[in-house]
């Protein structure tokens, strides 16, 4: 075979395989490739969206406690940068602000897209600028901002370095405060430069977030925190929590925890549970306070009134298990009234009354199991989540047939407010349905939004949801605890004109899985106003420490008499003249 001829057949086979790759790309895989040069020409933006800001109220004005600052990420086109002009102008702007290494960044030049540094603030972006770099942009995005420092830490939250919230509002109302992103796609030049015109142009505006304004009062949420900051020195125990609520109503006017930290430096806390918020996520056995529910239910029974007696021994067995009275005077044994047991926070007086709401004198029943459970879980809501906006635990309240050891007396500590887990918000919600005429709100936190400047109050109607007692019960448990409160060291803080009630709680702590004797929580909840009329607030406390015993009249009761004075007179509740 000639030279010619095998030049000729080389030829057509080479022409051949071209145009069989032709036929690929352009017949079978075009829109694979035509994907392909799409992506090299076109430039796709997310455009996003702002972070809603957080507002408390300060008197009739919202007022932002969480706001945003403009930060920028610094990002470098590795095809199109000059190395030895970028690395240099780029060390000297942002030093240790870099994020990334330059050999990473220039090792592959077909990511188009490389992340050096990120939260940049506005100096360093303009100097970055007003270098014109080729191959060099910036992305504008925002940095929460806590102008108030630690004011309502564990109420506000976080937002994490991937801009989602955490903890708090910031978590619970993630979404709403979030909105959503936009999306802005152009074809782009062989400069990367966008070009407005084009029919495959899209842009999705951002949809920003919501501005929240919550319920809570600034200048009342500062002070509240000061006062506990001030009285874990005096009184000598690490934590405290508080919660202030509008009884009437179930709007909540502050909620704070002592320590707390700060959410612009979130990382520097011992452990993640200094980020919980213990008013809603920290369920525990409240103690004596859930006599107040105990003593309502028998009233509503009509098994029991403040003057009716009882047997008082100092102590009773019930499953084998002896239940005390903290206070064994002499004075307290034999006949004693009702009103006095809940004076003295007498465990056998509560136990009594379980016993009479089953018909008996001596023994727990059925009956009395059902009927506390109905009003502590189903009419009071212990044990469920009260619906407020934010993260709230659910805590545990056993039912009348609960598979469980010694169901009698479960539920015998039950009526002290032990062997059950319930949270404050829980408490305070039930207890305002006890001192407002029977009447349970859900509570609530957000107020409403601000939008284009302009404070929208929440069109939801704050109703009540159901009628926990009677007037008639609600007026006589007013009287009891305001004896009660009268009976324990108030110290003259309770003025003339005033009329303020109220329980304490003394829990044991169960460690290693049995009750400890060197470990206890105190409680104190009440609610006060002008005498004769309803109740202008409830205020309940909490104050323990890890290893420590406290107890509700030393420990927790000092802490509301401060507290509630401060908020007696910044509502402005006037004395009966």
């Amino acid at each position: 075979m000639s030279r010619n001829k095998v030049l000729k057949i080389g030829l057509l086979l080479v022409m051949a395989v071209i145009v069989t790759r032709l036929f690929c790309i352009q017949i079978l895989e075009h829109e694979v490739w035509a994907e392909k040069a799409a992506a090299q020409q076109t430039r796709q933006n997310v455009l996003l969206a702002k972070r809603g800001e957080i507002y408390m109220m300060d008197g009739d004005e919202p007022v932002a406690v969480v706001m945003n600052a403009t930060v920028y990420t610094v990002i470098v086109d590795p095809m199109l940068a000059e190395r030895q002009e970028v690395e240099k102008k780029m060390n000297e702007v942002l030093g240790d602000e870099r994020t990334a290494e330059w050999d990473d960044v220039f090792a592959d030049k077909t990511l188009r897209y490389y992340v050096v540094a990120k939260n940049v603030g506005r100096k360093k972006a303009e100097a970055i600028a007003e270098a014109d770099l080729t191959g060099v942009w910036l992305q504008a995005n925002t940095e929460r901002v806590y102008p108030e420092g630690t004011l309502g830490s564990t109420l506000l939250g976080f937002v994490n370095a991937e801009a989602k919230g955490q903890y708090g509002v910031e978590g619970s109302l993630n979404e709403e405060l979030s909105g959503k992103d936009g999306l802005l796609r152009t074809v782009k030049d062989i400069n990367n430069v966008a070009l407005s015109i084009g029919k495959d142009q899209v842009k999705i505006p951002a949809e920003d977030g919501k501005n929240v304004v919550l319920t809570v009062d600034k200048t009342l949420q500062h002070n509240i925190e000061r006062i506990l900051e001030e009285d874990t020195g005096k009184i000598g125990f690490k934590n405290m929590s508080a919660v202030v609520m509008d009884p009437n109503s179930g709007k909540v006017l502050a909620m704070a925890n002592v320590p707390g930290y700060d959410p612009a430096n979130y990382g520097n806390v011992g452990s993640a549970a200094d980020y919980v918020n213990h008013v809603l996520e920290d369920p525990y056995e409240p103690a004596s306070v859930c006599k107040t529910f105990t003593f309502a239910t028998g009233l509503e029974f009509g098994v029991m009134t403040p003057e009716k007696t009882f047997t008082n021994t100092g102590e009773i067995t019930v499953d084998n298990w002896p239940i005390r009275n903290v206070e064994q005077g002499a004075h307290l044994l034999g006949a004693q009234t009702m009103q006095t047991a809940l004076n003295y926070s007498l465990n056998t007086g509560s136990t009594q009354v379980l016993r009479w709401l089953g018909g008996s004198e001596t023994d727990i029943t059925q009956t009395g199991r059902e009927r506390l459970y109905e009003y502590y879980h189903d009419r009071f809501g212990l044990g469920e989540l009260t619906g407020i906006e934010l993260y709230e635990a659910e805590g545990v309240v056993y039912g009348p047939n609960a598979d469980i050891f010694g169901i009698d007396s479960t539920y015998a500590n039950m009526t002290f407010g032990q062997n059950m887990q319930v949270t404050m918000m829980q408490v305070a919600a039930a207890f305002s349905s006890v001192v407002n005429g029977g009447k349970y709100y859900t509570p609530w936190i957000v107020a409403g939004e601000m939008k284009n400047g302009e404070f929208i109050e929440s069109e939801e109607k704050r109703e009540p949801v159901r009628q926990t007692i009677s007037q008639e019960t609600s007026a006589t448990m007013r009287e009891m605890l305001y004896n009660t409160r009268r009976t324990w060291r108030t110290n003259g803080t309770d003025k003339p004109g005033y009329y303020v009630g109220g329980k304490t709680g003394t829990a044991q702590v169960i460690k290693n899985g049995e009750y400890s004797m060197d470990e206890t929580v105190a409680t104190y909840i009440g609610a006060g106003g002008t005498e004769g009329e309803l109740p202008s607030y409830v205020i309940m406390v909490r104050v323990w420490e890890d290893g420590k015993t406290a107890r509700g009249e030393g420990h927790a009761l000092p802490v509301f008499n401060d507290l509630k004075a401060y908020v007696q007179d910044y509502l402005r509740v006037k004395a009966k003249e």
